[in-house]
Order: structure tokens, then C-alpha cells, then sequence
């Protein structure tokens, strides 16, 4: 019951208007003109039903909410392996999401599979963007913080500082992430100059 009152709470509130049309019974269409509009039409109520289990799990994760979080992400994953493939980087937003919302569950074992399924697809994708890379890192570096390794967790971060400023500049904000995180650890470990470069950079 539980179970069911998180998942109505996290996603299915929202989306049971959505799911309708897109579980239910498909029209029988006559002519092919039909039967592409219907496909389209498809296409774009399972687009919607994406952007908005997506938006709801992260809204959720941002709110401090990971448990809520995570009936929202995968159904974000459910829709998007149908729509795009099991293996298209579209899905690695949607594991590094799941990931974030597991680590905030404190279920790390779960949050390792999500981050290599989406280092997995990357690695299968050579025109992968470096702005993906790097979200993949900046989830491999808060997974290592809270697994406790704060060298593997800087590691990563460095590499997201540097492929978020090879895709977007040495000013852009989507760099301060990274900084930030950075920050924090060496914060922690009583590193005050180096916290306080990087706090100021941020």
C-alpha cells in the first residue's frame, strides 16, 4: 500500500490522463495517410508522457525528495526505451536521474547499475556530446562522494569541469557545478585555499 501511495503521490497523479491513449487500445486506421497520422500522434502523447515523468523526478530529487523521485524516472525510462531504443543516449539522462534519486535513498548498489548503463551507452556512442559526458561524470563524482571516495569523486568532477568548458566556455554556469561539488570536498577535508578558489570561481 505504501508502495502504491508513493508511486499515485510521485507520477501516476499526474500522467493517468496521459496514459490512456497511449496504453489503451490503438484505433484501426484504413488508409496509410491515417495510419502515419496516427503513428505521429502516437509518437508525441508518449513524448509528453516523457517530459513530464521527467521533469516530476526531477523536481522531486531538487525538492529533497529522492524515494518520491523514483516511481517518476522510471517511468520516464519505460517510455523512452519504447520510443527510442533500449541503447539510445536519450535514455542517460533518464539513468543518471535514477542514479541520483537512488544515492539519495541510500541504495548505492542500485545507483552503480543506472550510472554503467549510462556509461555503457556513451561508450557505444562516439558522437556522444561532451555537455552528456559530462553530467556522466558529475553523477560518477557525487556517487563516489557518497560512497566515501572523495579522490575518485574529485576525479570526476575535474572531468566534468573540463568537458562542461569545452562544450559551453570557461564562464558558462553549467560549470559551477562542478566547481561547487569540488569546493565542497575539499571544504570537508580542510582545505580552505583551495575550497575558497573554488567557492570564488562559483
Amino acid at each position: 500500500v505504501s508502495h502504491q501511495r508513493t508511486d499515485w503521490i510521485s507520477i501516476h497523479g499526474h500522467i493517468c490522463h496521459l496514459l490512456i491513449p497511449v496504453l489503451g487500445p490503438q484505433p484501426c486506421f484504413h488508409s496509410e495517410k491515417d495510419r502515419k497520422h496516427g503513428k505521429e500522434q502516437l509518437l508525441r502523447r508518449q513524448e509528453s508522457l516523457i517530459a513530464v515523468a521527467l521533469s516530476t523526478a526531477q523536481r522531486f530529487v531538487w525538492a529533497g525528495k529522492p524515494l518520491e523521485a523514483i516511481p517518476a524516472a522510471l517511468q520516464a525510462l519505460r517510455f523512452s526505451s519504447q520510443v527510442f531504443g533500449s541503447s539510445s543516449v536519450q535514455l542517460v539522462p533518464v539513468y543518471l536521474l535514477l542514479a541520483e534519486a537512488s544515492t539519495g535513498t541510500g541504495r548505492l548498489r542500485q545507483a552503480a547499475k543506472y550510472l554503467s548503463q549510462a556509461e555503457w551507452i556513451i561508450l557505444q556512442t562516439p558522437d556522444c556530446s561532451a555537455a552528456l559526458q559530462s553530467k556522466l561524470h558529475r553523477g560518477l563524482g557525487l556517487f563516489s562522494i557518497a560512497e566515501g571516495n572523495l579522490d575518485q569523486a574529485l576525479y570526476h568532477l575535474a572531468n566534468d569541469v573540463y568537458l562542461a568548458t569545452a562544450e559551453f566556455g570557461l564562464n558558462s554556469v553549467e560549470v559551477s557545478g562542478g566547481y561547487f561539488h569540488m569546493a565542497n570536498i575539499f571544504f570537508h577535508q580542510n582545505k580552505m585555499d583551495a575550497a575558497n578558489s573554488l567557492y570564488t570561481e562559483v
